[in-house]
């Protein structure tokens, strides 16, 4: 099993003329997920410990410490898996 089917519970594509990528973490490794992609991307904003702005290399996301992710200037699927498992490992 990889590092992302690990961590990953779900990844929905957004409809619209940006795509963006919704991903839910499994809940049991809610905590842990969170705190492995808060020590790699930076954080460019954060809302009471709650909501974090990342970047991480080109690629911007929203993280909720509830354990979903908003991937934004993600090219594709195949893309957002390698920052996914980069972020993960």
């Amino acid at each position: 099993m990889s590092a992302v089917e690990d961590y990953v519970a779900r990844i929905e594509e957004t409809c619209g003329e940006e795509k963006d990528y919704v991903v839910t973490f499994k809940y049991e490794r809610g905590n842990e997920t969170v705190q492995k992609i808060l020590k790699k991307a930076k954080v460019e904003k954060s809302i009471s410990q709650i909501i974090f702005e990342l970047t991480f290399g080109n690629v911007s996301f929203r993280l909720y410490g509830t354990g979903k992710a908003i991937f934004r200037n993600v090219k594709d699927k195949e893309e957002l898996q390698k920052v996914l498992a980069d972020l993960l490992l």
